[in-house]
């Protein structure tokens, strides 16, 4: 019996499993990058990250008890060099695996794993969400309104020297205007109406339902009825955001 043995042995004997896990475990170190079944994945995810591990500390003891696993020289310079000073700050979980579907032919689960400190999309886009503060939809539009009519103001005051930058200057506030703060208005709704051009309450509120609506289903979004819309796009057009919030709590998912 086998309970509580939870090792994939991936139909092979032992000693193609180790090599095929070395051979893995060497081309992830050298590329950063591999695409392979999902299986084949976890288990090498258990066989590298302890490796990823020693790598950290330099030392002779070290070197070679990773050699034992993996004998290729290039292998371990390439560890103990470039990997070793990426990984040093972060206390395991140095792989990551993403989900590719499923292989023409056998339909096994593909994915592709890869070196988590070496996708530099993804450490940019995580730096750049930790450096954004978080708002409530309700209060914080409402100061955001009053610090835009503040710049309105002094902008006024100081009279530009050409039309163009006070155009440019508008369309940043317009911009601005986050159009799920309507009722019955989510993420999908606002990127569809943005699609079409709409991305103001000013906009928003000289349309009719009927073409709010044509939008939303030519999206292929199930929406309910926006016949509420642009009376709350007019109303936080003009401020009114605290007559909008004591509106939007007597609807129904933004229906009366």
């Amino acid at each position: 019996m086998r309970h509580g043995k939870k090792d994939n042995h991936l139909g092979r004997t032992a000693s193609h499993r180790s090599a095929m896990l070395r051979n893995m475990a060497s081309s992830l170190i050298m590329h950063k990058r591999i695409q392979t079944t999902l299986a084949k994945a976890k288990e090498l995810k258990k066989y590298v990250e302890p490796i990823l591990t020693r790598a950290k500390e330099d030392n002779t003891h070290n070197r070679r008890i990773i050699f034992s696993y993996i004998p290729e020289k290039d292998v371990i310079k390439e560890l103990f060099s470039t990997i070793a000073d990426k990984i040093a700050d972060r206390p395991g979980g140095y792989t990551r695996i993403i989900k590719l579907g499923t292989r023409l032919g056998d339909a096994a689960e593909m994915c592709m794993m890869e070196l988590v400190d070496f996708n530099e999309n993804l450490l940019t886009s995580a730096e750049e969400k930790s450096g954004k503060t978080r708002r409530s939809r309700r209060g914080g539009k409402k100061s955001d309104t009053a610090a835009e009519t503040t710049s309105e103001s002094v902008a006024v005051e100081a009279q530009p020297a050409t039309i163009i930058e006070e155009e440019v200057a508008g369309s940043e506030v317009a911009a601005a205007d986050d159009l799920e703060l309507v009722e019955g208005i989510g993420p999908k709704i606002a990127e569809a109406l943005a699609e079409a051009g709409v991305t103001t309450f000013a906009q928003l509120a000289d349309m009719d339902a009927d073409a709010i609506q044509e939008i939303v289903s030519a999206a292929g979004i199930g929406a309910k009825s926006p016949a509420t819309w642009p009376q709350q796009a007019a109303m936080a057009r003009d401020g009114k955001f605290e007559e909008l919030k004591a509106w939007q709590d007597e609807l129904n998912a933004g229906q009366e």
